[in-house]
């Protein structure tokens, strides 16, 4: 019957159109199948006469037993279903936020048994201190002929600090304020260093720079020249590392017959000391305080600069109040530098993980006040920034007790180029000498951080002083340049993300979950609810 076939043949049967309402309905049932199948072969008839026989027998079935919801009901039960899940994916926004805004606020306050408070008495991430030495390679040329400064940079040379715990913890429940001291101490780090401790620099001669600042008295002058003299000391030094860093006994002031301190460093003193006291907000009444700073060494003030300049702003750093928004500045104060700073948003990026906010240090931070009136009361002094128009670098000597000390980003970055022109061997830097924090935006902890800056001293012509009377012009010096650095340490950051990031993403995936399944189911039952509609 088939071999004369020249080729396959899909020959079709019949079709139908599944149409609940229309099959229960006992008039209309036989003649609806009948419609459904006359444009094909009428040898099926008979089968399709068992087929209706046996559809009646199962709708009287279903009657019996009350089942009276057709398909058009299920569909719209369908689309009702999908809606109820996206609703709910919608108000498990508010609700996830409102719950995990309640339990950051519970763990944020500065009290035992919080997680903030775990790592706010002891930071529990290592924290490096690098620093780069400027190694000057024509001293005699400089005191003798005031030639440019050529500087070479050697580093890194890494200490770790802040490894010591908060001591004097005290807690003062009627302001919601917590008091302490934060030790002091640095531990070298050979392996993550270029050289030791006893590397040697050709560097500024810290005491006698100073004299012409401290002692602007001719005749004065005339009386330090002659011990500088006999203690054979000039312009310049070599000093080994730990000598600069920490203090060396300094020959020239060892000859002052009056009392003067003659131990010199750059950070001296500072290993068995302590910075504070502060007290600061613990959150406990207002989150929107915690950990900012109330006072400092029992003052809200400074007593270094004028009006608003001398307040003392914001946190340590360390972490700030939780549920940071892109828009927030964030302020906080650096004891060592004298001064608040602030830093504003700069990126969104991923640390290991953990999405965070990247604040950057704007430029404007040492703008002069022609570029940013709001730092006119930090202009102290009219000779290097030439009556507050240069910009770059700030005189923080009054804290310094008298000493010309200046801060600025390394290499000068941002700074005027009259400033740096007198040395050479200069390379500023963006990326290499900016300071940011990465702040994860939750809870307010500072995850990584790099906090960048160099410090300068100010050289002035002296007559009546043999090592400095040749110069002929001023020089800001630049000694070294830090970066203080951390990154949260891999256990910490698997504890985080548990703790925290997992648990808000997975609130996250699960709300768009929901949203999304009930937003197909939705639109998928209603569409096929018309077309039902439509085709029966």
């Amino acid at each position: 019957a088939l071999k004369g076939l020249k080729h396959n043949y899909l020959v079709p049967i019949l079709w139908l159109n599944e149409c609940i309402t229309e099959f229960f309905s006992p008039a209309g049932e036989i003649g609806l199948i009948t419609r459904k199948y006359d444009t094909f072969s009428t040898e099926f008839k008979h089968y399709l006469f068992h087929f209706s026989t046996a559809f009646h027998s199962y709708h009287g079935f279903y009657e019996t037993f009350g089942m009276g919801c057709n398909r058009n009901c299920g569909l719209i039960t369908g689309a009702v279903i999908g809606a109820v899940l996206a609703v709910f994916g919608g108000i498990l926004v508010p609700v996830g936020d409102m719950l995990i805004e309640k339990t950051v606020k519970k763990e944020a306050v500065l009290e035992e048994g919080t997680t903030a408070f775990k790592n706010w008495v002891k930071i529990d991430t290592d924290v490096y201190r690098q620093f780069w030495i400027f190694d000057v390679q024509n001293p005699e040329e400089v005191e003798v002929h005031s030639s440019k400064i050529k500087v070479k940079q050697r580093g890194p040379y890494t200490y770790r600090v802040r490894y010591l715990a908060k001591e004097n913890i005290t807690y003062d429940p009627e302001t919601h304020t917590v008091s302490f001291l934060q030790p002091n101490g640095a531990i070298f780090e050979p392996s993550l260093s270029v050289g030791t401790e006893d590397d040697t620099f050709t560097i500024l001669n810290l005491a006698v720079a100073a004299v012409p600042h401290l002692y602007p008295n001719s005749f004065i002058q005339g009386i330090l020249n002659s011990l500088i003299k006999k203690s054979k000391s000039s312009m310049f030094q070599n000093r080994t590392l730990k000598e600069l860093l920490w203090g060396y006994t300094d020959p020239f002031l060892n000859l002052v017959p009056y009392p003067v301190t003659t131990t010199v460093g750059v950070f001296y003193p500072y290993n068995n000391t302590a910075d504070g006291v502060y007290k600061v907000f613990n959150g406990k009444d207002d989150i929107s305080k915690v950990a900012i700073i109330d006072t400092y060494k029992g003052k809200k003030h400074l007593s270094y600069w004028a009006s608003y300049c001398d307040m003392i702003n914001g946190t340590d750093a360390a972490s700030f109040p939780p549920f940071i928004e892109k828009t927030r500045v964030l302020q906080f104060f650096s004891s060592d530098i004298c001064r608040s700073f602030y830093a504003v948003f700069g990126a969104e990026i991923n640390l290991k993980g953990i999405p965070v906010y990247r604040f950057v240090l704007p430029s404007r931070i040492f703008a002069s006040p022609l570029q940013n009136p709001d730092n006119h009361c930090f202009c102290t002094e009219k000779l290097l920034s030439k009556n507050c128009t240069l910009y770059g670098v700030l005189d923080i000597s009054k804290c310094k007790e008298g000493k010309p000390v200046y801060i600025s980003l390394p290499h000068f970055l941002h700074a005027s180029p009259e400033i740096a022109e007198p040395v050479e061997g200069l390379s500023p830097n963006e990326e290499e000498h900016s300071t940011y924090l990465d702040v994860e935006p939750v809870t307010g902890f500072t995850l990584q951080f790099a906090k960048r800056l160099q410090i300068n001293i100010l050289v002035k012509p002296a007559r009546r002083i043999e090592a400095l009377k040749h110069l002929k012009q001023n020089y800001l010096v630049p000694i070294l340049w830090l970066n203080e650095t951390a990154t949260i340490a891999d256990e910490k950051e698997a504890m985080f993300i548990d703790q925290v990031t997992g648990k808000i993403n997975l609130l996250r995936l699960v709300q768009i979950i929901l949203r999304s399944i009930g937003t197909v189911m939705f639109v998928a039952f209603m569409i096929s609810y018309c077309a039902c509609q439509v085709g029966c």
